[in-house]
């Protein structure tokens, strides 16, 4: 964790500071941490109503034997390209994990997709990926489910005919989009409740307020996600070196 890890007095300072109700922005920020540092410690010690200093302290300890092996490295670390720092890949991996679960993904789901994210080529087999995250088939068939239904992942076959699950420049497009068609279900079921309790009645005018609103947010949604779409396929800037190579007119 940047500035090193967690103390068991500052996990009892998170403790107190969610039974006060307080934003994690604001423990961070007494604790001089970064915010990312508290969601994730949080999230992974039983959420903000069940979090425990003394039983998180405990966890954390337990974690860090395991990862100590003889070799100084975990026996399935992955090769890093690019001259990646893998404890840094690791810890922002953990990092990104716990935000998609502060969002509502359960967390083998958010592990999943995770792990689809960092992957340069964005595509993973199911084998790959138990391998990666160190689960079973199972697990990663029953995440991978949950994160087509949502649009979230998409399915391709490779040429050796196996399945392969896939994140591209579209996926927050066609999640955004399918977020706001799901906001069009409950505008029309909401408005059905007007007409089935009375247009002149408190609740069918509490109905027709969320319908509207909901329109509304949904018809947003929708047209900044269009607009927006063109961001989703920049290509990297090239660097300094890349652009510092004299052509052949210098001579």
């Amino acid at each position: 964790m940047p500035g090193g890890r967690l103390t068991q007095q500052e996990r009892q300072q998170i403790a107190l500071g969610l039974a006060d109700s307080l934003p994690y922005a604001e423990i961070a920020r007494r604790l001089d941490r970064p915010t990312s540092t508290i969601t994730r410690e949080v999230m992974r010690n039983g959420g903000p109503t069940a979090y425990r200093a003394d039983l998180a302290h405990r966890a954390a300890e337990r974690r860090a034997r395991r990862r100590r092996p003889p070799s100084g490295r975990g026996a399935e670390s992955v090769p890093q390209p690019h001259g990646r720092d893998a404890e840094a890949v690791a810890e922002y991996e953990e990092t990104f994990t716990t935000v998609l679960m502060a969002s509502g993904l359960a967390k083998m789901a958010a592990r999943v997709l995770t792990c689809l994210f960092t992957t340069d080529e964005g595509s993973l087999t199911a084998s790959q990926l138990a391998q990666r995250l160190q689960v079973s088939p199972a697990s990663i068939s029953k995440a991978i489910a949950f994160l087509e239904s949502q649009s979230l992942v998409r399915r391709e076959r490779d040429e050796r005919r196996r399945d392969r699950y896939v994140v591209d420049d579209e996926l927050f497009y066609q999640a955004t989009i399918a977020s706001a068609r799901a906001n069009d279900q409950l505008v029309e079921t909401a408005r059905q409740g007007v007409a089935i309790l009375g247009s002149q009645t408190r609740a069918a005018t509490r109905l027709e307020n969320i319908a509207r609103f909901l329109d509304f947010i949904s018809e947003s949604i929708t047209r900044a996600a269009e607009q927006a779409r063109e961001l989703l396929h920049t290509e990297p800037e090239t660097t300094s070196n890349d652009t510092a190579q004299p052509g052949p007119d210098h001579g």
